[in-house]
Order: C-alpha cells, then structure tokens, then sequence
C-alpha cells in the first residue's frame, strides 16, 4: 500500500482546523442553565405547588382534521400571551392526525376560568360542534411538589 504523505498531511491538517474552529464556536456561545432549562414563556419560577393544570383533549370530526388543527393553532400564541398562562403546550397524536391534547398550567382555578372565558377561547368552543368529534375532555390536576421561592 503506498501512503501519498502529503495527501494524509493536508487532510489530517483539515480535520484539525475544522475540529478546533467547531470547538471554539462552542466554547464561545454563552449558555446559562437556567436559559437552557426553561424557554421565555415557560414560566417554572412562578409554578408553585398547587397551581391548576389542564389536560385536555379533543378530537376531530373525519375530514375535519385540517380545519381543527388550523383553528387551534391560533390559540397558542395567544394563550402563551396571557400573563396568567404559565405554561401552554398543544400536541397532537403522531398517529391520529386530528387528535389534539392541551396541557396548560394557571397559578390558580381562578386564573384557568378567565382564560376560558376570553373571546378567542370563547370563539374557539364555537367552532368545536362543526369540526369536533365530541367535546373537549377535561382532566383538572393539582402540581405537586415544594415550592421553589
């Protein structure tokens, strides 16, 4: 076998300076844990032991499925803009296109009934009887856990 020398030189040199560009990139972006750990509308500090969760779910009518997911995925940037909504997270199922599942998070019950009561939530119950297979399902769940303040 016969090595081409300056071949293996260039290309081992290559790697090197890629490897070392990569790495300081790396070293060069600040990343603090708290900013890795929670996003800017994840609110965990403020999560306290107690606070009233939602897990909900609704499905669609056969053939509906686009039209629920479009109504529905306007609700997120609205939610989430709610200063009492500590966490919104809207799913849906891999596997049933159509089938969606909220989990949602209010410091309190109190919180959780004045989001439901605003006009583009209101707006959204509306339109479940024409695309919804059912209503929504509703499991109301306490955190558990200490405090973190």
């Amino acid at each position: 076998m016969i090595i081409n020398v300056k071949e293996f030189v260039m290309q081992t040199l290559i790697r090197n300076c890629l490897a070392a560009i990569l790495f300081g990139i790396l070293l060069s972006m600040p990343v603090s844990l708290a900013h890795a750990q929670e996003a800017p509308h994840v609110r965990y500090q403020e999560i306290r032991e107690g606070a009233y969760s939602v897990v909900a779910q609704v499905r669609a009518k056969p053939g509906k499925e686009d039209a629920l997911r479009a109504a529905t995925l306007s609700l997120i940037a609205l939610v989430r803009g709610d200063p009492k909504n500590l966490v919104y997270f809207l799913q849906e199922d891999r596997a049933k296109p159509g089938h969606f599942v909220f989990y949602e998070i209010f410091a309190s019950q109190a919180d959780f009934e004045a989001h439901n009561a605003m006009p583009y939530v209101q707006e959204w119950f509306g339109k479940l009887p024409e695309l919804a297979d059912g209503g929504v399902e509703v499991m109301r769940l306490a955190i558990l856990g200490e405090s973190k303040k």
